[in-house]
């Protein structure tokens, strides 16, 4: 993996050479890739629930914190490495788990899979991917790959999915529990655009054989119908905290809750036996005007007291974000949104490009707010105004 050093300077000497670069700003990527997707495809990646209200408050939140740096500390060897899980990983943050990814671009989820495996960042993929879970295994080797599932109603279902996910070489497994119905998007309302209805996002459960055997027809005779018993099967309005303990009880995996930001939540995770919480609200694409992740995490982590690690998505959008959020407890963090701007606009290396950005910025601001490893980021480092 490059250094922050090399990454920068490859920007500055880049005009010189008179090469063109891609965006740096996160704003940029997202301009372009809006110039680039259709209304729908666009709409769907950008769009949030209702007034968009949750996914404003989410990014708004992470600038109610100031960082204070310490001066005069040595701070020219650095080390971003954590520890999850009994494995060490080079960086704070990973790819969050985006389905559909067909819909930007037609390498679909394999591009950033092979961007995730070239930096070492483990991949988190979705249930709701269009590249099945065994070819994305495929395309990154050995490299770290999380499995994110959406239980589905039917428990030989589940039990299918978490057995492909081990014998794929996947090592954790995301349970998303926000996510039981489709919030109100205006935006994919207004275009008319769900993509699953069309087949997207449906690769691990047309590849599934306890899925296809519950249907009449195969997928390729009946589309509709397919897609329809999909989609039922993972708005899963009866998943309860016994569900959670059937599936720990189903994989020898460490299981991740994701979409929770209510302290009390928390705990019952905990108690229901998860290994670990991912703190989310969706991007803001199910509850509009809901808390703000970055507001919720301090309150989880102290609700948990250290017994698991505790994760958050929702907002990031650079290196200080990061920062800050590690600052207030986080074990690590999740990006969404920025890769799939990068996808969209150049494929697997608009996704590297982004990552690596990220990357190089968070080792800046590190390192400037005189911290040399993820460590010694802790409370102190920030206020709140």
């Amino acid at each position: 993996m490059k250094d922050c050093d090399q990454i920068q300077m490859e920007f500055y000497e880049s005009t010189n050479k008179g090469a063109a670069t891609l965006p740096v700003p996160f704003s940029e990527w997202e301009k372009k890739a809006k110039e680039k997707l259709a209304a729908g495809p666009f709409g769907y990646v950008y769009g949030a629930a209702g007034a968009c209200d949750t996914m404003k408050v989410n990014e708004a939140a992470f600038k109610q914190y100031r960082i204070r740096p310490r001066v005069c500390r040595n701070i020219s060897k650095r080390d971003m490495e954590i520890s999850l899980f009994g494995n060490k990983y080079p960086v704070p943050f990973l790819f969050a788990p985006i389905g559909v990814n067909s819909i930007v671009h037609s390498d679909g989820e394999v591009a950033p899979a092979k961007a995730a495996a070239s930096l070492g960042i483990p991949y988190i993929l979705s249930n709701v991917s269009t590249t099945p879970m065994e070819k994305i295994a495929e395309v990154m080797g050995k490299s770290p790959r999380w499995f994110q599932l959406y239980p589905p109603k039917d428990k030989e279902l589940t039990k299918s999915f978490l057995k492909r996910a081990e014998k794929a070489g996947f090592t954790a497994i995301v349970v998303t529990i926000d996510s039981t119905l489709l919030g109100w998007r205006e935006t994919d309302l207004k275009n008319s655009f769900l993509p699953f209805l069309t087949g997207q996002g449906m690769g691990n459960y047309f590849s599934d054989p306890v899925f296809l055997s519950m249907l009449d027809d195969p997928p390729e005779k009946d589309l509709e119908t397919a897609c329809k018993k999909a989609l039922a099967e993972g708005n899963n309005t009866c998943f309860s905290w016994k569900d959670l303990e059937f599936i720990k009880s189903e994989t020898k995996l460490p299981v991740l809750l994701k979409g929770l930001t209510h302290p009390d939540d928390a705990i019952l995770a905990v108690e229901s036996g998860a290994d670990g919480i991912i703190v989310s609200n969706h991007g803001g694409r199910q509850l509009d005007g809901a808390i703000a992740t970055l507001e919720a995490l301090p309150s989880v982590c102290e609700a948990v007291e250290h017994k698991v690690p505790v994760l958050m998505d929702s907002g990031i959008r650079r290196g200080a974000d990061i920062i800050k959020a590690l600052a207030l407890g986080a074990s690590a963090v999740l990006i969404g949104r920025p890769y799939i701007y990068g996808l969209a606009v150049a494929g697997e290396i608009g996704v590297k490009t982004v990552m690596e950005n990220l990357i190089a910025e968070t080792e800046l601001q590190m390192a400037i707010c005189g911290r040399k490893s993820i460590a010694e980021i802790e409370p102190s480092l920030v206020i709140k105004i």
